[in-house]
């Protein structure tokens, strides 16, 4: 895979000009004299790269996000305040990016999540303009790979009709995952969020997921979904999450899903997400796979790193640090 060159600038402005599109509600920014500035939704929600032989594209499906401390439950309160202003981020509030990625290899097109859609507010949903963008439509696409079954894994699969979003993909979900969120009744109480929040969650998963209820094919985290396509048990943030690993030759490229949320409060510091269900179980995911990567020196795709998310892990003596990869033109 090619190192990417320029991102630590890029993602600077992308962050300022993120920032400043929250604040003024996703209108145009207007000056002090109320000159009016170029609207900042131009900016590109694509990204591509190969793996070896097998094209990459990570599209965007927006932003969500919420409280920093949701992302670092056991974070003390003055060294997660800190951490944020050291990375000119905000204090109160944490953005998420929803980072998808098409694989096209075996002249099939597979999307890894299907993001959030409006599950979880009004920021996702970009999806589908991206992959217009590369002259694609949900038509287009042959298989999508979940994750785990968490609203902002599996939002879009529901299309604006309530019908399949894709209609031609085959959706492939892992099975202790559907039997908890989908087929269950699953207790969400381990999350720290509101009661009314929880309810909302667990009927966007079953709502989502409805169209393709009926003929899902459920996995076993460690089943090679097509060549080229490995998924990695890393149960803990769900019972059944797995992380992805994209290979051609010697080239490869992990998907560390929901791992960690954000590199700042999640891998530079080893705060621990506080929507993981098994504490431990995640703990013990993120360590291996953290370490794997380190170790080989694989480059790694975040879901909900900045865009694209795309960088690399490296041991330290506190942990781990991430390094985002040089941009590609």
């Amino acid at each position: 895979m090619h190192d990417l060159t320029g991102y630590r600038r890029r993602t600077a402005l992308t962050a300022l000009a993120g920032a400043t599109a929250l604040l003024c509600g996703g209108g145009s920014a207007r000056r002090a004299v109320a000159q009016p500035v170029v609207p900042f939704g131009g900016s590109a929600g694509h990204y591509r790269f190969r793996v070896g032989e097998i094209a990459a594209t990570v599209l965007s499906d927006g932003l969500i996000g919420g409280p920093p401390r949701i992302y670092a439950i056991d974070a003390p309160d003055s060294e997660l305040q800190d951490a944020l202003r050291r990375a000119f981020l905000p204090t109160d509030h944490l953005t998420l990016n929803l980072n998808t990625l098409l694989i096209e290899t075996g002249g099939r097109r597979i999307l890894l999540e299907a993001g959030a859609g409006q599950t979880m507010g009004p920021n996702g949903g970009r999806l589908f303009a991206n992959l217009a963008a590369i002259g694609l439509t949900p038509a287009d696409i042959d298989a999508v790979v979940i994750s785990h079954t968490h609203p902002d894994h599996v939002g879009n699969l529901r299309g604006a009709d309530g019908g399949r979003a894709f209609p031609r993909a085959t959706i492939f979900a892992p099975r202790a995952d559907w039997e908890f969120f989908v087929r269950g009744d699953p207790d969400l109480s381990y999350m720290p969020v509101p009661d009314d929040f929880r309810r909302r969650f667990a009927t966007a998963i079953k709502r989502s997921v409805q169209p393709v209820a009926r003929d899902v094919e459920l996995y076993e985290a460690g089943t090679e979904i097509v060549p080229g396509l490995a998924t990695i048990a890393a149960p803990g943030h769900t019972p059944g999450m797995a992380a992805f690993l994209v290979h051609s030759g010697t080239d490869q490229l992990l998907l560390t899903t929901d791992l960690a949320y954000h590199p700042v409060v999640n891998v530079d510091r080893s705060w621990r997400p506080g929507p993981d269900r098994d504490p431990d179980a995640a703990l013990s995911a993120r360590r291996r796979l953290f370490d794997r990567a380190a170790a080989d020196r694989i480059p790694v795709l975040g879901f909900h790193f900045p865009f694209p998310g795309v960088g690399r892990l490296l041991k330290t003596d506190a942990g781990y640090a991430w390094v985002p990869a040089a941009w590609q033109f």
